[in-house]
């Protein structure tokens, strides 16, 4: 089951009834966000320290780096993985190896092109305890079939073999890219403004985010047998089994997204990974600002539906570990939104940028079904 093509959002978000009991958390599935987000601030005094004056300021989705030679060309790079969906092509094998490959390009691709970059080329590393030719061919396929999609060069990378570092049949993988774009042609949402137009593009699946708590929800146990057997299970309402829809693709925005910069229509743009809505938009936004959404103006894909529903899931927890249904936002006039709807019939306005009323308020609001 590939995302290119595979629309499986067939209902309208509602609100939801009130949680009975308490649901489960992503700290239940052993991921603490609030944590990983104090140490990063930890951290990024120790990178500050280290940027000069080619270096652009940390935060974004993308590290910025002037070129002194060139002047107003700025190359753009950032790191990633695919995290524990990796568990699920252990589990699954075959055709999910490839489809991590091509998830870590389309990850970081879009990552560099919420600042406005193009892609120039990628590098990956695969660690494994005993390697499997045909698993890292599979694996490195992947990568390279979305590099040529994406338009950038895969000059090489890392294979490390490191026995007793992982169990038999079990790998990591994780990507590093580098692109470029001029200093008048970069989006960095300095110049959102109150009145802008929150434009959301669709995701089909959890991309590469949220599959600690999913696999909870699942309910996994570790052994492969039984655990290919629940993700045989039929995802309810839709043709796909559970492993099917949790395997989606993550999706590379570049090809819609691209035309648009050419003409001028984005102020700001915000890739939906881990931390959600909740926590990647504000990451384009201006101090002085907050988007309001209305979570009834998107599709909502099944697989969302069930993972809420058997997790019991917060309305604040679904929106700070999932997607929900929209893997990349842009911003826009309202001028220009209108000239971005007509150009991508399956975008959608889900919200606008608002005056900051305080300044410990959420800079995501809206989100309350």
């Amino acid at each position: 089951m590939s995302s290119e093509g595979t629309n499986v959002t067939d209902q309208k978000l509602v609100a939801d009834a009130p949680d009975v009991t308490p649901g489960l958390t992503y700290k239940d599935a052993g991921v603490d966000i609030d944590a990983k987000t104090q140490a990063i601030s930890r951290l990024k005094r120790h990178a500050a320290a280290t940027l000069g004056e080619s270096a652009g300021p940390i935060g974004h989705f993308g590290g910025t780096y002037r070129l002194a030679t060139t002047g107003d060309q700025i190359l753009v790079a950032s790191a990633d993985g695919v995290g524990t969906k990796l568990r699920l092509a252990f589990i699954l094998g075959g055709g999910a190896h490839a489809r991590v490959g091509q998830d870590i390009v389309n990850h970081c691709a879009n990552d560099i092109l919420a600042l406005g970059a193009t892609p120039l080329f990628f590098l990956d590393y695969f660690a494994t305890g005993r390697l499997d030719a045909d698993v890292i061919d599979a694996v490195v396929g992947g990568v390279a079939t979305s590099c040529q999609a994406n338009g950038m060069a895969l000059l090489g990378g890392e294979t490390a073999e490191m026995p007793d570092m992982y169990a038999d049949g079990e790998y990591d993988l994780a990507g590093f890219i580098v692109g470029s774009v001029t200093q008048d042609r970069i989006v960095d949402g300095a110049k959102i403004e109150v009145g802008d137009v929150v434009i959301g593009l669709p995701s089909f699946g959890l991309q590469t985010n949220g599959y600690s708590l999913a696999r909870k929800i699942v309910g996994l146990t570790g052994d492969d047998e039984a655990d290919r057997a629940l993700l045989a299970a039929p995802l309810p309402g839709t043709e796909f089994t559970l492993g099917e829809a949790l395997m989606v693709g993550h999706d590379s925005y570049l090809p819609t997204v691209r035309p648009l910069l050419e003409k001028g229509l984005i102020r700001g743009m915000a890739h939906i990974t881990g931390g959600g809505l909740t926590d990647n938009l504000p990451r384009t936004l201006p101090d002085d600002c907050i988007a309001r959404l209305d979570p009834t103006t998107w599709d909502v894909p099944p697989i969302f539906r069930w993972l809420v529903e058997q997790g019991n899931l917060a309305v604040a927890e679904r929106y700070h570990v999932f997607n929900m249904g929209i893997g990349f936002v842009l911003v826009a006039t309202k001028e220009h939104a209108a000239e971005i709807l007509a150009l991508v019939p399956e975008a959608r306005q889900i919200g606008t940028i608002q005056e900051r009323q305080t300044s410990d308020e959420s800079a995501v609001q809206g989100l309350s079904c």
